[in-house]
C-alpha cells in the first residue's frame, strides 16, 4: 500500500464524516442524559443507553459501504486486514466516546452497558452489511433497539432474556456474553466476506 493508500481508503469509506457522526452522537448523549437528569434516576439513562449505540452502529455501518466492491474482492493483497481494522478502530471510537455521556452516578446503565451496547449494536450492523450491504446495514439493528426500547416496560423489574441484552442494567455476563458473540460474528463475517454489494 503506497503512502497515499490510506488517505484514499479513508476517502472512499468516507472515514472523516463518520468519525464526525461519532463526535456529534457524543455530544448529543452527553446533551441529551443532561437534560434528562439521569444522575437522579439510573432508569432514565435507558434512552441514552439504548439510542446513542444505534446512532454510532448506523453511522459505523454507512462507511461499511464500498463504491468499488468488484474491485476490492479482486484485489492481490487481501481486504479482510483493512475492514478488520476499520471496524476496529471506528467501534473503539464509539466505545471511548459515547461512555462520556453516563459516567456519573452509579453504574446500573452506566459506562460499562453504554460500551457494552456499542459492541452489541456494531455487531449486527456488519453482520447486516454482509447480508443486506452496507446502505441499509442500519435497518435490523434499528428494528431491534425499537422493538426493546418499547417493550423495556415489560421487561423492567424481571430477570432479563438472553434477547434483550440491550435492557440489562450494570455489567451483566449474560448480556456481556451475548453482545460479545454478536460482535465477533458479525465483525468477523464482514472482515472475511465484506458488506454486500449493490445491484
Amino acid at each position: 500500500m503506497s503512502a497515499t493508500g490510506p488517505v484514499l481508503y479513508a476517502r472512499s469509506r468516507a472515514l472523516p464524516q463518520t468519525v464526525a457522526a461519532l463526535a456529534a452522537t457524543t455530544l448529543l448523549a452527553v446533551w441529551a442524559a443532561h437534560a434528562l437528569d439521569s444522575y437522579l434516576d439510573p432508569e432514565r439513562r435507558v434512552p441514552v443507553v439504548a439510542l446513542a449505540p444505534l446512532m454510532a452502529a448506523t453511522a459505523i455501518g454507512t462507511s461499511l459501504h464500498s463504491a468499488s466492491d468488484e474491485l476490492d474482492r479482486t484485489a492481490v493483497r487481501p481486504w479482510w486486514r483493512r475492514r478488520l481494522i476499520h471496524l476496529l478502530a471506528l467501534t473503539a471510537l464509539a466505545g471511548a466516546l459515547l461512555p462520556l455521556a453516563v459516567l456519573s452516578g452509579a453504574q446500573t446503565f452506566g459506562a460499562p452497558a453504554m460500551v457494552r451496547n456499542v459492541l452489541g449494536c456494531v455487531g449486527l450492523t456488519a453482520g447486516a452489511a454482509v447480508l443486506l450491504g452496507a446502505r441499509l446495514s442500519w435497518l435490523p439493528v434499528f428494528a431491534y433497539v425499537s422493538a426493546m426500547y418499547m417493550a423495556i416496560s415489560g421487561l423492567r423489574g424481571t430477570a432479563l432474556p438472553a434477547w434483550a441484552w440491550l435492557l440489562e442494567p450494570g455489567a451483566g455476563p449474560g448480556a456481556w456474553a451475548t453482545a460479545a458473540v454478536l460482535f465477533t460474528v458479525g465483525g468477523g463475517a464482514y472482515a472475511v466476506k465484506g458488506a454486500r454489494g449493490t445491484p
